[in-house]
């Protein structure tokens, strides 16, 4: 069973350099930028995870109570990981990954 620690912080996002506020609501786990995320959790919030390689957002599901689900892969272990989009998710990156131009969509967006 997971246990959940409320750990909302805002950070500097080391793909796009973003400046991530708090999210307010629930624990930041995510840049709403590029949408990319650390290998931080072991248990959602607890940042005890030693991996801290890069999760790379690769596909979105969605959950009727929980909305855009972001499903991650890490850069470093290969882990699946998934995490709920955030209402200021950047719309135009949820869309890239459904449609599957999420790559060339950031590229352009960070260039």
């Amino acid at each position: 069973m997971k246990h959940f620690s409320k750990n909302d912080q805002g950070f500097t996002c080391i793909v796009c350099g973003a400046q991530v506020e708090p999210l307010g609501y629930s624990s930041r786990d995510h840049c709403p930028k590029c949408l990319h995320s650390l290998h931080i959790d072991i248990n959602p919030g607890d940042r005890l995870n030693t991996c801290l390689g890069i999760l790379k957002p690769i596909s979105i599901t969605t959950n009727s109570k929980k909305g855009y689900i972001i499903n991650y892969r890490c850069d470093k272990c290969g882990k699946l990981h998934n995490n709920r989009a955030a209402t200021d998710d950047k719309q135009s990156l949820i869309f890239a990954l459904m449609n599957g131009t999420y790559d060339e969509t950031l590229k352009k967006m960070l260039h």
